[in-house]
């Protein structure tokens, strides 16, 4: 059977986690359509019948093996962009060896051991090591040519101009403005999905966020994207590079 003009182009993707696992909107490089739906597990991000040329992930890809204060160059440089309120959504992400700890005070100790800093992690980044786990099972360096870490607030940014959002995503005038960035950006069924996605386990800003994501992926596929660092950024010891695109 010949493949529909639909499906020939290819398809770029998404992805936020979410209770239900990740929330991915997909979009197709020549048609614009857009789907979206919830994954179970990253290895079924990997595994979208769609194949996604790209895969934009709000998640950290190249964890530190020895964490410094402020994170890694790409964290730091994110903040600086961002500025005020909005730098706080950039987190510094746990050390490598502090994964395999399933309590937080000895994941806490283990972190401080492995930074020259004695930097510890916080509870919020704690919370997140399910899902920092799948990632770092899964990814490779031959897999990162594909799969992008994203930072939704870091696509929201390039989206306005080079400019921060000035309420919080959480705030319904900063929800308002990511709705209206999104449907100046190729996301005019933005509210559909909201309407019809959002759920005790996809939250609305889950939505938002994956939509911003996939943009991000689409740049990537337009060779437009962005990278922090903009010069080779550092690889861990797995040989993932430490990198945000926008």
């Amino acid at each position: 059977m010949a493949m529909s003009e639909e499906g020939s182009a290819g398809w770029v993707a998404g992805a936020d986690g979410c209770r239900a696992g990740w929330f991915v909107v997909l979009r197709n490089v020549r048609s614009g359509i857009v789907r979206c739906r919830t994954e179970g597990s990253f290895e079924d991000l990997l595994d979208l019948p769609e194949a996604p040329l790209w895969i934009g992930v709000d998640m950290i890809i190249g964890l530190p093996d020895a964490p410094r204060k402020g994170g890694r160059a790409c964290d730091r440089q994110a903040r600086q962009l961002l500025g005020g309120a909005r730098s706080s959504s950039v987190f510094s992400p746990p050390a490598q060896a502090a994964l395999v700890h399933a309590s937080y005070p000895e994941a806490l100790a283990a972190n401080r051991r492995q930074s020259p800093d004695g930097v510890g992690i916080s509870k919020q980044t704690f919370h997140l090591f399910p899902k920092l786990r799948a990632v770092d099972a899964c990814m490779t360096p031959a897999r990162q040519e594909r799969v992008r870490e994203v930072h939704p607030e870091l696509a929201f940014f390039a989206m306005s101009g080079g400019t921060p959002l000035p309420h919080s995503k959480h705030d319904p005038a900063g929800r308002a403005a990511r709705r209206d960035l999104l449907r100046a950006h190729g996301f005019a069924a933005v509210e559909d999905a909201l309407a019809a996605h959002a759920s005790a386990h996809v939250s609305r800003d889950d939505i938002l966020d994956a939509h911003a994501t996939c943009w991000t992926a689409w740049r990537l596929h337009q060779g437009t994207a962005q990278r922090l660092p903009a010069d080779e950024p550092p690889r861990n010891e797995k040989g993932l590079r430490m990198e945000i695109w926008r």
